[in-house]
Protein backbone atom coordinates (compact mmCIF):
# COMPACT_ATOMS: atom_id res chain seq x y z
CA UNK A 1 0.00 0.00 0.00
CA UNK A 2 2.83 2.49 1.01
CA UNK A 3 4.90 1.73 -2.59
CA UNK A 4 1.36 2.15 -4.07
CA UNK A 5 0.60 5.79 -2.76
CA UNK A 6 4.25 6.83 -3.56
CA UNK A 7 3.77 5.39 -7.00
CA UNK A 8 0.49 7.72 -7.38
CA UNK A 9 2.31 10.93 -5.89
CA UNK A 10 5.48 10.40 -8.16
CA UNK A 11 2.99 9.90 -11.00
CA UNK A 12 1.25 13.37 -10.66
CA UNK A 13 4.36 15.18 -9.92
CA UNK A 14 5.81 13.89 -13.22
CA UNK A 15 2.53 15.24 -15.11
CA UNK A 16 2.43 18.52 -13.42
CA UNK A 17 5.84 19.26 -14.00
CA UNK A 18 5.05 17.84 -17.36
CA UNK A 19 2.29 20.15 -18.19
CA UNK A 20 4.40 23.04 -16.74
CA UNK A 21 7.10 22.61 -19.61
CA UNK A 22 4.30 23.24 -22.25
CA UNK A 23 2.67 26.11 -20.65
CA UNK A 24 2.59 29.35 -23.11
CA UNK A 25 5.13 31.37 -22.84
CA UNK A 26 4.43 35.08 -23.76
CA UNK A 27 8.36 36.48 -23.07
CA UNK A 28 10.11 37.80 -26.57
CA UNK A 29 9.95 40.24 -28.99
CA UNK A 30 6.90 40.11 -31.61
CA UNK A 31 6.02 42.18 -34.06
CA UNK A 32 2.36 42.82 -36.06
CA UNK A 33 1.05 45.25 -38.45
CA UNK A 34 -2.51 47.21 -39.08
CA UNK A 35 -4.13 49.78 -41.28
CA UNK A 36 -4.47 53.26 -39.46
CA UNK A 37 -5.12 56.26 -41.15
CA UNK A 38 -1.87 56.93 -41.79
CA UNK A 39 -1.88 54.05 -43.68
CA UNK A 40 -0.44 50.50 -42.45
CA UNK A 41 1.70 50.46 -39.24
CA UNK A 42 4.32 48.13 -37.99
CA UNK A 43 4.25 47.65 -33.83
CA UNK A 44 6.71 46.01 -31.71
CA UNK A 45 5.79 43.86 -28.57
CA UNK A 46 8.58 43.53 -26.29
CA UNK A 47 7.11 41.06 -23.21
CA UNK A 48 8.59 39.01 -20.21
CA UNK A 49 6.38 36.85 -18.72
CA UNK A 50 7.26 35.60 -14.98
CA UNK A 51 4.58 33.17 -13.91
CA UNK A 52 0.66 34.71 -14.20
CA UNK A 53 2.65 38.45 -14.48
CA UNK A 54 3.43 40.00 -17.73
CA UNK A 55 5.49 43.10 -18.03
CA UNK A 56 7.08 44.81 -20.95
CA UNK A 57 6.55 47.87 -23.73
CA UNK A 58 4.87 48.39 -26.75
CA UNK A 59 6.77 49.99 -29.32
CA UNK A 60 4.53 52.37 -31.52
CA UNK A 61 4.52 55.72 -33.39
CA UNK A 62 3.78 57.06 -30.33
CA UNK A 63 6.86 55.60 -28.71
CA UNK A 64 7.51 53.16 -25.91
CA UNK A 65 4.38 52.81 -24.25
CA UNK A 66 4.92 50.63 -20.54
CA UNK A 67 2.28 47.51 -20.24
CA UNK A 68 0.18 47.97 -17.34
CA UNK A 69 -1.77 45.13 -15.35
CA UNK A 70 -0.30 42.40 -17.57
CA UNK A 71 -1.89 39.03 -16.92
CA UNK A 72 -1.27 35.94 -18.37
CA UNK A 73 -3.88 32.73 -17.60
CA UNK A 74 -2.39 29.69 -19.94
CA UNK A 75 -2.39 30.43 -23.28
CA UNK A 76 -4.45 33.92 -22.98
CA UNK A 77 -2.85 37.36 -21.71
CA UNK A 78 -4.45 40.52 -21.00
CA UNK A 79 -2.73 44.24 -20.39
CA UNK A 80 -3.47 47.49 -21.03
CA UNK A 81 -1.30 50.68 -22.37
CA UNK A 82 -1.85 54.59 -21.97
CA UNK A 83 -1.34 57.14 -24.55
CA UNK A 84 -3.18 60.71 -23.85
CA UNK A 85 -5.09 59.75 -21.14
CA UNK A 86 -6.02 56.69 -23.17
CA UNK A 87 -6.72 53.52 -22.12
CA UNK A 88 -5.71 50.61 -24.93
CA UNK A 89 -6.45 46.96 -23.67
CA UNK A 90 -5.37 44.40 -25.53
CA UNK A 91 -6.01 40.71 -25.00
CA UNK A 92 -4.21 37.66 -26.71
CA UNK A 93 -4.47 33.80 -27.49
CA UNK A 94 -0.88 32.61 -28.13
CA UNK A 95 -0.94 29.62 -30.95
CA UNK A 96 2.88 28.27 -31.63
CA UNK A 97 4.71 31.76 -32.70
CA UNK A 98 2.19 33.39 -32.99
CA UNK A 99 -0.63 35.61 -30.86
CA UNK A 100 -3.96 36.67 -32.08
CA UNK A 101 -4.17 40.18 -30.36
CA UNK A 102 -7.53 42.08 -29.86
CA UNK A 103 -7.28 45.76 -29.32
CA UNK A 104 -9.99 48.02 -27.69
CA UNK A 105 -9.92 51.77 -27.36
CA UNK A 106 -11.45 53.78 -25.03
CA UNK A 107 -13.69 56.53 -26.49
CA UNK A 108 -12.00 55.86 -30.17
CA UNK A 109 -12.55 53.14 -33.22
CA UNK A 110 -10.76 50.09 -32.21
CA UNK A 111 -8.10 49.08 -34.45
CA UNK A 112 -9.83 45.30 -34.22
CA UNK A 113 -7.30 42.55 -34.32
CA UNK A 114 -3.94 41.53 -35.43
CA UNK A 115 -1.73 39.46 -35.42
CA UNK A 116 1.61 38.99 -33.93
CA UNK A 117 4.71 37.16 -34.98
CA UNK A 118 7.45 36.05 -32.77
CA UNK A 119 10.66 37.53 -33.99
CA UNK A 120 13.34 34.92 -33.48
Amino acid sequence: MRNQSLYIRLTLALLLSAAAAFAADFTGKWTGQFSGPAGDLTITFNLKQAGAKLTGTVNSPAGDLEIQDGKVDGDKMLFTVSFNEMKIQHEGVLKGDEITLTVKMDGAESPGSMTLKREK
